[in-house]
This record gives structure tokens, sequence and C-alpha cells, in this order.
């Protein structure tokens, strides 16, 4: 838990991107990811959490559907949606805090 708390207090925006193996936008979210990262390259920090793997962390954030990204800037949460979110509207959102 120590590390999470470590990775989301950093400088620069950090997308956590809960998600579960078993579950089908997930996995449609993980290319839609990669290409947020190309884009933004180290403007942003992108963390992948398997809910089902780490159970106390996604109790803690409140994390009651997958996927729900959330992203944080110096440990506080700046945006939070749970669902399929598009490219554009991520990089345009991560920007607007960077």
């Amino acid at each position: 838990m120590s590390k999470f708390s470590e990775i989301i207090n950093q400088e620069k925006p950090v997308l956590v991107d809960f998600f579960a193996e078993w579950c089908g936008p997930c996995k449609m979210m993980s290319p839609i990811l990669k290409e947020v990262k190309d884009t933004l390259q180290d403007k942003v920090v992108i963390l992948k959490i398997d809910v089902d793997k780490n159970q106390a962390i996604a109790a803690k954030y409140q994390v009651r559907g997958v996927p729900t990204l959330i992203l944080y800037k110096s440990g506080k949460q700046v945006w939070r949606q749970s669902g399929m979110v598009q490219k554009n509207e991520l990089v345009s959102i991560i920007n607007n805090v960077g």
C-alpha cells in the first residue's frame, strides 16, 4: 500500500486504471491507455491495479466497478470516472491538470 501512496504523490499526474482480468471494457481500455502514454510520454504515469489481486487498495479508494480511472496530482484525486474513456478525452484531462 505504501508503494501506491508513493506513486500517486508524485508531482506529475498519475492515472490509475483499476481493472479486472475478466472485464471486457477493461481489455478495451488497455490499447487506449497505451496510446495516451505514447502521446504524453513522460508527462504522465499510468498505473494499472488489478482489483482482484489488490482488494485492499480497491476498497480504500471505493472502487466498485471496473474499469475505474482515477487521476492524481501530488497525491490528490483530481478526476475520476468509471467506464470507458476515449484517448482524446483522457489526454485533454491530463493536460489540464499537468
